[in-house]
């Protein structure tokens, strides 16, 4: 068993597991909140929608941060404090966001809730690879799986509580009390160890190419996948494809497919190659977005390939992490460097879309995100005809 029991002071790794399950959950939550509220955090600065897009850069600059700086950190410390602490600044940056009235200071808020994401994020990747090692994959897409849980009841939660409430104030500071349970549960429990010795990590050394080409796969992925979830709802109000209340639910569609879609996987990693899995996901995200250009004035069409896009997307990036432990030994460096990836990423594409969203038109939105997957699509067919050299790199320093 790859778990340190003697650290775990007889804990199970399941108990373990399961905390990193509600991390996750938590995780989800404060990542698909600011969505669905743009356009009323936009109100309250005073700022138009393309000013309001610094949220979404600094939010991914500060979970780029978080991730790079955290990687090194499970390294070398005790990995539950660290992720408690994110846990914390999470709730703290929802409490603080809806009541900030300067652009820029919301810009900085939001800085912090994605370092604190990114360190969360890194920590529950790796130290789960820790916990169950080579039988990794469906523990890996459950933990995702319960990421898209949090993502989908993000939107359900802020629409419902504004309702009754007129606000987004009350439904933010939901958000923020349900990070204490998984913070305090982690802080009961022993960190797990690394289940691999110098020795192990020297037979399956980090090599540069496959970093560097994961990495940017997690970037295009997971930009494609926040400019998606963040922009729905301003692209289906702005073309009147749905009022106020059912764009939130269409990005609680698109977040609930993503769950389903992980859900789903868990079973197939078990038996499917990470590379076969990853060839299906990119036909389909490709084909849903593609549809959604093809049928613009459609809102049946949008929620269809909406809700096929988020199955689409729901195994790529614990797939991607499975892949990795395969053919390296995954530390939080290089969890980290998969990381710094994915919240360039996120930081990158959707504020170039909402660059380009008034004068440009709604419609670049999607435009935007599928350039983005098809040269994902070239960039994996490169990476599938690659050698692995035996060059290696230390990725820990």
């Amino acid at each position: 068993m790859s778990f340190d029991a003697s650290r775990a002071s007889g804990k199970r790794p399941l108990v373990v597991t399961a905390a990193y399950y509600a991390g996750f959950i938590a995780l989800g939550l404060v990542n698909a909140a600011l969505g669905p509220t743009v356009q009323r955090l936009a109100e309250r600065t005073g700022s138009v929608l393309s000013e309001i897009s610094i949220v979404f850069t600094f939010r991914s600059l500060g979970y780029l941060l978080g991730s790079f700086l955290s990687g090194r950190a499970y390294d070398r410390v005790r990995g539950h404090p660290v992720m408690m602490g994110a846990l914390i600044v999470m709730g703290i940056s929802m409490l603080l966001a809806p009541g900030v009235s300067w652009l820029w200071l919301l810009a900085f808020v939001f800085f912090f809730a994605g370092a604190a994401e990114g360190t969360l994020d890194v920590g529950g990747n790796t130290l789960l690879v820790w916990v169950h090692g080579p039988r990794v994959g469906p523990w890996m897409n459950a933990l995702h799986f319960f990421f898209g849980v949090g993502a989908f009841l993000s939107p359900i939660l802020i629409a419902e509580i504004s309702r009754y409430t007129g606000d987004v104030t009350w439904a933010y500071r939901a958000i923020a009390l349900l990070n204490l349970p998984p913070a305090i549960w982690l802080l009961l429990l022993p960190s797990p160890t690394a289940n691999h010795t110098p020795e192990q990590a020297a037979a399956r050394p980090a090599s540069p190419w496959l970093i560097v080409n994961l990495a940017a796969l997690f970037f295009l992925f997971v930009g494609a996948e926040i400019s998606f979830g963040g922009w729905v709802h301003t692209y289906s109000t702005t073309l009147g494809l749905a009022d106020e209340t059912m764009a939130s639910y269409l990005t609680s569609a698109f977040w609930g497919a993503l769950t389903v879609g992980r859900l789903l996987a868990i079973p197939i990693a078990a038996r499917a190659r990470a590379e076969t899995i990853l060839i299906v996901d990119l036909a389909i995200c490709v084909g849903s977005v593609a549809l959604i250009l093809l049928v613009p004035g459609s809102s049946v069409v949008l929620w269809i390939g909406a809700m096929a896009l988020g199955l689409g997307m729901a195994s790529v990036f614990p797939t991607m992490i499975v892949l990795a432990e395969s053919r390296m030994t995954v530390t939080g460096a290089v969890t980290g460097w998969f990381l710094v990836g994915s919240s360039a990423g996120g930081m990158s594409v959707p504020w170039l879309i909402g660059q380009l969203f008034e004068s440009t038109g709604p419609r670049v939105t999607m435009l935007a995100i599928l350039v983005d997957l098809v040269v994902a699509v070239f960039l994996w067919w490169a990476l599938t005809r690659q050698k692995d050299p035996t060059q290696s790199v230390d990725v820990t320093a």
